[in-house]
């Protein structure tokens, strides 16, 4: 099973990060949610690769460095994303390999976890660390992977990892602990082949200081609507608005839906917001859903990073993201495990 987890104070190099020397390679990177934290925490992307047309156009649009759009099972992109990974490089050290893998194809066989084409991702993520050999990796995934199949899914990860050299941790880090103002539960792994302990960043903020809802969004309540920006107010019926303005904070337009079209606390940090077939977070004061741009701000992306695409696919982008502050938290976490900060 995995090692007891250790927690480090990060809170003293929150607001002066200086830049690294330290490179990561970012696998299913979606639009760069894990990619912007890393590089806020001071670390130099050298490639992120994804399936996604759209996410790869807002990669491409908000990094300096290479993006690989392509279906990583199939030899010819595996060569080009190791060609791009070995220029980028330049001889230097890859520190840190970092993914988000589908976790629904694990199942049960007997008493040992069946082979299912749905986990290649997680297959070519472990072999993409065993050929780049990084010092570092860090998994990243949904709550309910502590539970599957009893407990047995993380036990064979960590197993896995193990196999090639790496000691695993595992925690579940919510990103409101680091400034996000969203409560977002993810559990995250850190493996490392260096011999250091693996260090998880020790929450920030207490519950009580959390940022709020209202604190991220009340000044795009004024925002004029702006494509550029992301920030494009939806226009609902006027039966769809009245029913979205009676929807109490914290409860879903519908029922049956217990994360979907949920209205979203004012005076609290938001729940967890997702894109579900269409339907995304109600605004708490305006009759309408949330914009891309008050999502976005919701899970800590800077104005600056700007989505591309038909608004539907920015809502995706940004619902499937991983918090950029949360990012930051742990590539702060993994400096200090590897004594640079």
């Amino acid at each position: 099973m995995a090692n007891e987890v250790q927690w480090v104070d990060i809170s003293t190099v929150w607001g002066k990060t200086k830049q690294s020397s330290m490179t990561f390679v970012d696998l299913f990177c979606g639009a760069g949610g894990l990619s912007k934290g890393l590089e806020m925490a001071g670390l130099q992307g050298i490639c992120g690769l994804d399936w996604s047309k759209e996410a790869g156009m807002t990669y491409a649009r908000n990094f300096k460095h290479p993006f690989v759009n392509g279906d990583i099972t199939t030899p010819e992109q595996k060569d080009e994303f190791y060609e791009i990974v070995k220029k980028q490089l330049k001889n230097r050290k890859l520190n840190l390999v970092v993914g988000g893998f589908p976790c629904q194809g694990f199942s049960m066989a007997g008493k040992r976890i069946a082979d299912d084409p749905r986990n290649s991702l997680y297959k070519e993520m472990l072999e993409v660390v065993k050929n780049l050999q990084p010092e570092f990796v860090v998994c990243e995934n949904v709550k309910g992977i502590l539970s599957m199949l009893d407990g047995e899914v993380v036990k064979k990860i960590v197993s896995d990892y193990k196999k090639i050299g790496y000691e695993m941790t595992v925690a579940t880090l919510n990103a409101a602990a680091y400034y996000t103002p969203q409560k977002r539960e993810r559990v995250i792994f850190i493996g490392n082949r260096i011999g250091v302990p693996n260090l998880h960043p020790k929450p920030i903020l207490e519950p009580s200081a959390y940022v709020t809802t209202g604190q991220a969004i009340a000044d795009l309540m004024r925002h004029k609507t702006d494509p550029d920006f992301n920030h494009v107010p939806t226009k609902h019926s006027p039966e769809m608005a009245a029913r979205i303005a009676m929807t109490p904070e914290g409860k879903s337009l519908y029922d049956g839906y217990s994360d979907a079209w949920k209205k979203c606390p004012w005076n609290e940090a938001s729940c967890t917001i997702k894109e579900n077939h269409g339907g995304v977070n109600l605004h708490p004061k305006l009759p309408r859903v949330l914009t891309a741009r008050e999502m976005a701000r919701l899970q800590s992306f800077p104005d600056n990073f700007i989505f591309e695409g038909p608004k539907s696919k920015q809502l995706v982008q940004i619902g499937n993201a991983v918090p950029p502050l949360l990012a930051k938290a742990i590539g702060l976490a993994i400096r200090k495990a590897k004594g640079e900060i």
